[in-house]
């Protein structure tokens, strides 16, 4: 029998399977962690075929189809593996804040880049938009501009008013379901920034519980402990992931990451040398380019200190 993977927490899944029944399975032993460098060899939006193990119905995944695409994290607990965050994404929903927490374009980077290399689109929500003092709303128009003059599309939110007053026009919510509908959706972000009650705004029978940020850390506490696929009433599925406090990058050699900004790949066939860093070498096109205004000091200090982190553990990685 056939299925999507919709919930997984870490050594039971939840599938649903092509009737429409939710499944409770287990993974079979075949899938050894050892022969991958994944610490979880099944994510949610998997499709898996599975068989029942026993007269007690009792389920095992015995096959895992080829995925579209997946993003990736390096694993915050086992150094040199990685952690699949979601497979078969029609497109990845960014949510930031700037405060209560703040989400800072370095993690903003991080995650683009990610989503870059495995061919996920990405839209960057801004969110708690009733929460901004003056100098908030200048911090996140300077922000914005700087990701929407490369393309990428921008939404403004406050999910909080929206969800106490139905009768809030003026929150994008429209067009956030638009952007969702028909469409598999991760949703993604730091701790506290407000997923899960944008996606009690944008479907309200979900019930995702939410917490207020800490009044110690400023941060926001883990609502979401495990990976969950929920359908959308409209149309379309999204992925709620557990917060994510930083987003290690894996899997690229370190010439590569310059090809996942999509302002520097506009120059890279201009560099003197093919396997450029664009930090100290001559002849470099980015470097001329960020000289010459066309690269943010934002995005491009950003790729610096990625660079200088990714180089140091490259070989551990290798």
């Amino acid at each position: 029998m056939k299925g999507v993977v919709v919930k997984s927490t870490g050594s039971w899944y939840e599938v649903k399977a092509e009737n429409g029944d939710i499944l409770k399975v287990r993974l079979k032993g075949i899938f050894r962690l050892e022969e991958t460098k994944d610490t979880n060899p099944i994510a949610v939006g998997d499709r898996v075929s599975v068989s029942s193990e026993d007269a007690n119905n009792s389920w095992v995944i015995d096959e895992i189809e080829e995925r579209e695409n997946y993003i990736v994290r390096s694993s915050p607990k086992h150094k040199g593996a990685r952690q699949i965050l979601a497979a078969n994404i029609d497109q990845a929903l960014l949510i930031v804040t700037m405060g209560n927490p703040r989400t800072s374009t370095g993690f903003i980077d991080r995650f683009l880049l990610t989503a870059e290399a495995y061919h996920i689109p990405t839209v960057i929500i801004f969110n708690k938009q009733d929460l901004l003092d003056e100098k908030g709303k200048k911090k996140q128009e300077f922000v914005s501009k700087i990701y929407e003059s490369i393309g990428y599309k921008t939404v403004f939110v406050s999910a909080l008013r929206q969800l106490s007053d139905a009768s809030k026009t003026s929150d994008n919510l429209a067009q956030v379901k638009a952007l969702m509908k028909n469409k598999t959706s991760l949703i993604a972000g730091h701790s506290g920034v407000g997923k899960s009650t944008l996606m009690n705004a944008v479907q309200p029978h979900l019930h995702l519980r939410t917490e207020k940020i800490s009044r110690i850390t400023g941060k926001g506490m883990h609502t979401t402990t495990f990976a969950e696929m929920h359908e959308l009433d409209f149309g379309g599925s999204v992925i709620d992931t557990p917060g994510i406090r930083e987003f290690g990058i894996m899997d690229f050699k370190p010439e590569e990451i310059s090809h996942y900004y999509m302002e520097m790949r506009e120059v890279l066939n201009k560099c003197k040398f093919n396997n450029c860093l664009h930090e100290h070498e001559p002849g470099c096109a980015v470097k001329q380019a960020y000289q010459d205004g066309k690269i943010s000091e934002e995005r491009f200090s950003n790729y610096l200190n990625i660079m200088l982190e990714y180089k140091g553990n490259y070989k551990h990685w290798e």
